[in-house]
């Protein structure tokens, strides 16, 4: 097998990147988007991407990981997955956007208890917003944050944002090819630039 980090940035810049105009779940505009579940759900990226955050957290000592719906869901399940392969136990957990209001009420689902020590996952990090509420979801729990990991940063302020935090993204946009275009855009209202990658 190729290396596996190149091989899952081949398949999130084959997939993943799609060019038009968009608003991003941080409210901002973007004409670029990267849309991470075409290609988490895929057989062989989801192996990959278990690897990659086995690679990026195996370094700690903690219990479970997990984020905030949907994203993380899929990249936690592909994470306990890879640690079982490696023998270690890892719990995986999602936080709910909203307590359900029916059942337990939860707002964290999974098997996560206080006192824990955690990663916090996420797909793709404009300002970071997204992940921090994971976090702040978790650490009223009662765990410890000890690193948070996203898969791509799209470099608008997530950084700055988790900058209490141990910040792990395994991409940017630079590695995918988007860093001039983004910079371009910004000054080119209106015109539609196209960028190789």
């Amino acid at each position: 097998m190729s290396d596996p980090r190149s091989r899952l940035l081949e398949l999130f810049k084959s997939r993943a990147v799609s060019f038009g105009k968009f608003k991003l779940a941080s409210g901002k505009e973007s004409s670029f988007y990267i849309n991470s579940k075409q290609v988490l759900f895929h057989s062989e990226a989801a192996w990959l991407l278990g690897e990659l955050i086995w690679q990026a957290t195996r370094d700690l000592d903690i219990q479970a990981v997990g984020g905030l719906e949907v994203g993380a869901i899929p990249m936690a399940t592909a994470t306990v997955m890879r640690y079982h392969e490696n023998g270690r136990a890892l719990e995986g957990f999602f936080v709910r956007k909203q307590a359900k209001e029916h059942g337990s009420q939860s707002l964290i689902e999974g098997g996560l208890k206080p006192g824990q020590r955690v990663v916090i996952l996420d797909d793709v990090l404009t300002t970071g917003e997204s992940a921090l509420k994971a976090v702040q979801a978790v650490e009223q729990f009662g765990v410890k944050v000890l690193r948070v990991v996203c898969i791509v940063d799209r470099l608008q302020g997530a950084k700055e944002k988790l900058s209490g935090y141990d910040f792990h993204p395994l991409f940017t946009i630079r590695d995918l090819g988007l860093w001039h275009f983004y910079f371009w855009s910004r000054f080119c209202h209106g015109i539609r630039i196209v960028p190789r990658i």
